[in-house]
């Protein structure tokens, strides 16, 4: 599990911002209707996030990080990756998300990710980018090499190799079209130092623009507001994502 069921995003609340949010039912190309989180700032943005959650999919704590995107002048939109198998309603924290993580494919995802995309654009949003965390920092990694033309991709302790003989970031580096960042723990006992390096060596080797970083001792989800211990961590990473959005607008 990528965070407990009551946490929340390391993020201080904008008291006073001005935001709007909306739940919705998003269709893919194959038909596939799932839920999606929208949160938009009062004034016009030119800029959007397409957030991609863990493995439990859409629940609070991604609406939660969306409307604090809008706070600071972004529009984010949250979805959730399991329409296809458990509809679009909204779920309680019992769901067992496992079964679900198991059915979807790299490929549905993606094309979840591209009608997401398209949303954010028909409201006006110029440059997306992605961000995603654990099964989502992998696809958000996976969504600047499967041409929805992003302005960059964000992923927050992502595994970068392939997996299930399913080909993962690294594999495919040559098709990738945007700058990418990667946030990842140095105490995560499942993506381990060898794993970050071979990913950053196949990036610098196809001339993909990107960062890396790697924050010693933090575990997997230290993004996190219960992780007092981690809350530097927190705090850069977070503000390093403001700074890749700006950067690459």
């Amino acid at each position: 599990m990528c965070f407990d069921l009551d946490s929340a995003p390391p993020i201080p609340v904008i008291s006073g911002a001005a935001v709007s949010h909306d739940d919705l039912v998003l269709e893919a190309s194959d038909g596939n209707r799932f839920a999606a989180f929208l949160a938009v700032p009062e004034e016009p943005a030119e800029r959007g996030v397409v957030i991609l959650p863990d493995v439990r999919g859409l629940y609070r704590f991604y609406e939660e990080l969306a409307l604090r995107f809008a706070e600071r002048g972004y529009a984010a939109l949250a979805f959730d990756y399991f329409g296809r198998t458990a509809g679009a309603e909204k779920r309680g924290d019992e769901f067992e998300y496992w079964p679900h993580v198991d059915a979807v494919t790299p490929e549905q995802v993606q094309l979840d990710v591209r009608a997401a995309v398209d949303h954010l654009r028909a409201l006006g949003i110029r440059s997306v980018f992605t961000v995603g965390f654990c099964l989502g920092g992998r696809h958000s990694w996976i969504a600047a090499a499967s041409g929805h033309g992003l302005a960059g991709a964000v992923g927050f302790y992502g595994r970068p190799g392939s997996r299930d003989r399913q080909p993962g970031p690294e594999q495919l580096v040559s098709q990738m079209e945007a700058p990418l960042l990667a946030l990842q723990a140095g105490a995560d006992q499942n993506i381990l130092p060898e794993h970050n390096e071979a990913f950053e060596r196949a990036l610098a080797d196809a001339g993909v623009e990107h960062e890396l970083v790697v924050y010693e001792g933090a575990p997997h989800s230290f993004f996190d507001r219960k992780q007092e211990e981690f809350a530097a961590a927190s705090a850069d990473a977070w503000q390093r994502t403001l700074d890749f959005v700006d950067r690459h607008s």
